[in-house]
């Protein structure tokens, strides 16, 4: 099938039609494209020009509204070959959403090994982080995460069946032994979910006995506690996770960055 002109994917934005300023309503429609699939991971979009001749607006609009999809890793820019739609590889996906180091400041590349793979329904915390009912159907992942051959993260990842058809436990198994270190470029090249952001929520705990047994720590040892809603485009919940954290020896980093 040949691609659809620019024109006929976008249309011009008028400041009356959109209720928003316009390189807002520029960046909601380019964003909108490649939510649907009209421009996929890796995928070149069409040019500042052509861009900007099909909303009718400035080049200087435009490109401030694909400033701010860059800057939120949605695209991203290569010098003399234009803009793509972002893939988010192993080592972006790493450095941009695993939060272990060691207290000495070192950074190691996880291992996964997934423990269990199941079909459940959806608790009240599950289904309210994922938008959905309580007893909706998901897929329930617990993996154990190691930081060189040492084990420090339990996690249990909850995903919406609807969502994720066609997910089963032999080829996940895998894929994580061949590429380890997370699932979200799985969700992007399989699913055509892309993670861009995360809202968490961290407490102490102590461990009970499932984590003691995983973690090799005694009994009640205290642990840190995280839970995360992984956020796709437009908003759209990804994945629940919660994970047991030993911190013994690893820190826990996050980087705060101002509003945009």
């Amino acid at each position: 099938m040949p691609a659809l002109s620019t024109a006929a994917v976008f249309q011009p934005l008028a400041p009356e039609d959109t209720g928003m300023p316009l390189y807002r309503a520029v960046k909601r429609a380019l964003l909108g494209a490649i939510q649907a699939g009209t421009y996929r991971a890796g995928q070149t979009l069409p040019s500042e020009t052509e861009l900007a001749g099909a909303f009718q607006v400035s080049i200087g609009t435009l490109r401030k509204a694909v400033d701010e999809l860059a800057s939120e890793h949605i695209v991203a820019r290569r010098q003399g070959r234009g803009t793509f739609v972002a893939s988010l590889s192993r080592e972006r996906s790493v450095l941009r959403f695993f939060n272990l180091e060691s207290t000495t400041g070192a950074r190691a590349s996880p291992s996964s090994e997934l423990l269990a793979f199941e079909r459940v329904r959806a608790g009240a915390e599950a289904a309210a982080a994922l938008g959905l009912r309580e007893g909706d159907p998901l897929l329930q992942l617990d993996s154990l995460t190691s930081l060189d051959g040492m084990p420090v993260a339990l996690e249990r990842v909850s995903l919406s069946a609807a969502a994720f058809k066609g997910l089963a436990e032999k080829p996940l198994r895998e894929r994580l032994a061949a590429q380890p270190g997370g699932l979200y470029p799985l969700y992007q090249s399989e699913f055509g979910l892309t993670v861009v952001r995360a809202r968490e929520r961290a407490r102490t705990g102590a461990a009970d006995r499932r984590a003691a047994r995983a973690l090799a720590l005694p009994l009640g040892a205290p642990v840190l506690v995280v839970r995360r809603t992984a956020i796709g485009l437009g908003d759209q919940p990804v994945e629940f996770r919660s994970s047991v954290i030993n911190t013994a020896q690893h820190d826990y980093v996050n980087l705060l960055e101002p509003p945009r």
